[in-house]
């Protein structure tokens, strides 16, 4: 079988993962120290949403070095559809909470002048935040596009 960027149980598919957590936890860390962000649904969403891929993929990527530190191969049918769908399930989740985030964001700063009225809220934090979120996503959704060929190719 042909070995694709980012398949499971290579380096480039353990970068893919670690770049992933990193992002996911920036954004997250970035949304929780800014203040204010508590009062609206859509960023304690992207902190939920954010925190799920952390998990999500840090356990791929610690399965990535076991893969790669004894050898194994990763590539049957019933853990690569694991993959599948654990990574469109939460691609999505992902893209739903960064949408809904920006769109909040995008009203905070552009429609209402709440962040220039509102001195409680940190308004370049929440954006710093939903650029992390959206990076995160994008790497998985990098991902989840190598597992979705990956199972077609099985």
């Amino acid at each position: 079988m042909k070995e694709l960027f980012g398949s499971p149980g290579t380096k480039s598919g353990l970068i893919l993962r670690i770049g992933q957590c990193l992002f996911a936890v920036s954004s997250v860390v970035v949304m929780a120290s800014a203040s204010g962000f508590s009062t609206t649904t859509a960023f304690c969403y992207l902190i939920a949403s954010m925190g799920l891929q952390f998990l999500w993929c840090f356990g791929l990527a610690c399965l990535d070095v076991h893969a790669l530190k004894f050898n194994k191969d990763l590539h049957s049918q019933i853990i690569v559809s694991l993959f599948v769908v654990g990574d469109w399930v939460t691609a999505t989740l992902s893209l739903a909470a960064a949408c809904s985030s920006a769109g909040v964001a995008v009203l905070f700063t552009k429609d209402t002048d709440i962040c220039k009225v509102e001195s409680n809220f940190s308004c370049n934090m929440f954006q710093i935040s939903i650029a992390f979120a959206f990076t995160s996503w994008f790497l998985l959704a990098v991902s989840s596009c190598v597992m979705f060929w990956l199972v077609a190719s099985i």
